[in-house]
């Protein structure tokens, strides 16, 4: 009996008509292992994944090859969005084993979650003869079968806490510790520097870029180069690196020249042929991190990009209860890519004769293609020279596409990428003077208030660390569907993101409850998630035990839940004040410096908050009436100042709710005031945009 049929993931319920008698992670599957005494197959995806697909059709919809799985095996199938967790055991579980990874995932363990044998994409008929083999050694074996699982087990948990201890430790011995803020700097300042050295040294000059192919948008990497300039006084390769990046991508295949939105990633090194899925949390970091260009140089592209990305997250993954959905698949029709690439003949179709020949020139659609059977995937080289011409051809194309075949959407809001794009909606609207997409950010977060959160259990003051405010934590789903909390509770990078999310939004809508929420999500994540050394483990300490508690402070495709955790943190510091979460923001980024010496590529986020500490972070406080067009400018000229990490509060300073930034502060000659403070220590108030934006060293 397949018991996916009730599941609230997208991608457990593709499998639900398999013949397969499919189990969901549960301690029930467990315990019908030990009764039928045969191991467990467990099998990890995701609903965009194109491999996943082909082994489903080629595996898991086969009557025989369900045969099989049924009588040797108890199968359990997971969805690794809704279940990071179990996926990231399970993988270094798989990478150990095999020296690679990725999905799907496949895992052959015993009823105490003991792996002993996994891979990732098995054809069919090896599929077949690996259950076999499986089965036989099994039967013949057992005692040789539970032994290896057992040392791969012992194995993984102590290299796993032996990895995390290690590198704090590295960090810290490189960096001398943290002892004095002048010291801490100019540490901090080092390793951004060799951090920008190492990154040079790895850069793809041609093409933009880091390393070959395939390459993904090194969004988190983006972000720390664009802030690294604009609070150095350098003449470092940081903003030519994430210029040439940002451009490359933004004229190549991986960008959707019609609809925006970013693909997963390029399988090439020239950004040309994406994987075509599009996922949520990379346009949400890409969407802000171009924002960011736009308003460090002014670059009409990087404003364009931003803009349509935004409005792509809004009008494609938008659900009805106002959150955004996690991901577009990469096939249609059963063929990647499908839906997005063009013959010369179809251009013709849809434009005639002379528009369709501008249109193959200006998206290089050529006769023998750039994809599979002579098709091209659109990409803009240049900016054409008949703009208005261009902008028609590009809308006819759109509206056509529109009627074709549409890629699947995976429709579970995830809490941690709605907390990405939260940040990315909001301050784009206000950057943009868009307040359409300003209100998106605001309906995505009451969704996360309304249907992911819950208070935290009462908490014994004795044991909450240092840090926590005490106000009062909260708990969060990890992901939600058709407006029902889901199964799985929420992990670190849930609290970090959605409280950053949460702080952004404040600074834009003037809401000071969104900084309350922020920091009760930040008091659940000191208590429930911090190792007691100033790190922090992926899951809660209540959390389901797994093979090991796991605790990657390296980013992935998203920020570390630590690194995320730090940015959160020293945020909600700038906003109230409150020395303790600085202290916890410096104490969780004890990694960084061995992190970045090894693999800057995997520090991104956690440099892009050291440089926050080195600038400031600014602390701008704009008092004003909400509706004096005076109290807007401020507001804009704060926020389009380029100052790394810069946090911004804006109200009249009134009532017990009022962010305590804002607190004390007030008009300055019965006009709107704005307030420059670091480290908590404040400038004279100005009232004027231009006179804010010299004293954050921007631009108005």
């Amino acid at each position: 009996m397949n018991r996916l049929k009730d599941s609230t993931s997208p991608y457990l319920l593709q499998h639900a008509d398999n013949p397969v008698d499919w189990w969901p992670w549960s301690d029930q599957a467990f315990e019908e292992a030990r009764r039928r005494d045969v191991p467990l197959l467990l099998s990890v995806g995701y609903s965009a994944c194109h491999w996943c697909h082909v082994m489903a059709h080629e595996s898991f919809e086969d009557p025989a090859t369900a045969a099989l799985m049924n009588e040797y095996l108890v199968a359990i199938k997971v969805d690794r969005e809704e279940r990071p967790d179990v996926d990231a055991v399970y993988m270094s579980a798989t990478q150990a084993l095999t020296g690679q990874g990725g999905w799907p995932m496949t895992v052959f363990m015993t009823a105490e979650g003991e792996p002993f044998y996994s891979g990732t994409y098995f054809p069919r008929e090896q599929f077949q003869q690996l259950i076999r083999g499986v089965a036989k050694a099994w039967a013949e074996d057992r005692g040789g079968v539970a032994d290896q699982a057992k040392k791969i087990s012992a194995a993984l948990s102590e290299r796993a806490h032996a990895g995390t201890r290690a590198l704090r430790d590295a960090g810290e011995a490189r960096v001398g510790g943290y002892p004095a803020p002048d010291a801490q700097s100019a540490r901090l300042a080092r390793t951004g520097d060799e951090a920008v050295a190492g990154l040079a040294s790895d850069y793809d000059a041609a093409r933009g870029g880091f390393g070959g192919a395939p390459k993904f948008p090194p969004s988190m990497v983006l972000e720390f180069l664009l802030r690294y300039q604009a609070g150095r006084d350098t003449q470092a390769a940081a903003l030519p690196m994430a210029e040439q990046t940002m451009e490359a991508m933004a004229r190549g295949g991986i960008y959707d020249q019609l609809g925006g939105g970013f693909a997963r990633y390029s399988v090439d090194a020239a950004w040309i042929v994406p994987h075509f899925e599009k996922m949520l949390y990379d346009n949400a970091l890409l969407a802000r991190v171009y924002g960011h260009l736009w308003r460090l140089t002014g670059s009409p592209l990087a404003r364009r990009v931003a803009e349509q990305t935004c409005d792509w997250m809004v009008r494609e993954l938008r659900t009805p209860e106002g959150g955004l959905a996690s991901a577009l698949d990469a096939d249609s029709e059963g063929e990647e890519g499908k839906f997005y690439v063009w013959t010369p003949a179809q251009l013709t179709g849809v434009l005639g004769p002379q528009d369709g020949e501008f249109a193959a020139a200006a998206f290089a659609v050529t006769a023998t293609g750039t994809f599979e059977r002579g098709r091209s995937v659109l990409q803009l080289r240049a900016e054409p020279s008949d703009a208005d011409r261009f902008a028609r051809v590009r809308a006819e194309l759109f509206a056509a596409r529109e009627h074709r075949v549409r890629p699947g959407r995976d429709d579970k809001v995830v809490a941690a990428w709605n907390g990405l794009a939260i940040a990315a909606l909001a301050e784009n609207g206000l950057l943009l003077g868009r307040p359409d997409l300003i209100a998106a950010a605001t309906d995505a977060a009451e969704l996360l208030t309304g249907v992911h959160t819950r208070p935290a259990a009462p908490q014994s003051p004795a044991w909450r660390p240092t840090g926590a405010s005490g106000n009062g934590g909260i708990r969060l789903a990890r992901t939600s569907r058709d407006g029902g909390a889901g199964p799985s509770a929420g992990l670190l990078e849930d609290y970090a993101c959605v409280a950053e999310g949460f702080l952004t939004l404040s600074g834009v809508t003037g809401h000071a409850r969104w900084v309350d929420l922020a920091g009760r999500l930040l008091d659940t994540a000191l208590t429930r998630f911090a190792d007691g050394e100033g790190g922090f483990f992926d899951t809660a300490d209540d959390g389901e035990p797994l093979l090991y508690r796991p605790a990657d402070p390296a980013d992935n495709a998203t920020p570390s839940g630590a690194f995320a955790a730090a940015g959160a943190l020293l945020s909600y510091s700038a906003l109230t004040g409150s020395g303790s979460h600085r202290e916890a923001a410096v104490a969780a980024l004890g990694p960084l410096a061995a992190i970045a010496a090894r693999f800057p590529q995997a520090a991104g986020s956690g440099l892009a908050v050291a440089e926050a500490l080195l600038s400031g972070p600014a602390e701008i406080a704009v008092v004003g009436p909400p509706a004096d067009p005076r109290t807007a400018q401020l507001q804009a000229a704060a926020l389009r100042a380029p100052s790394p990490g810069a946090v911004l509060a804006v109200g009249d300073g009134t009532g017990e709710s009022a962010v305590p930034l804002l607190v004390g502060r007030g008009l300055v000659g019965g006009a709107p005031a704005a307030y420059v403070c670091r480290n908590f220590t404040c400038r004279a108030p100005v009232t004027d945009p231009v006179e804010l934006a010299a004293a954050l060293g921007g631009t108005s």
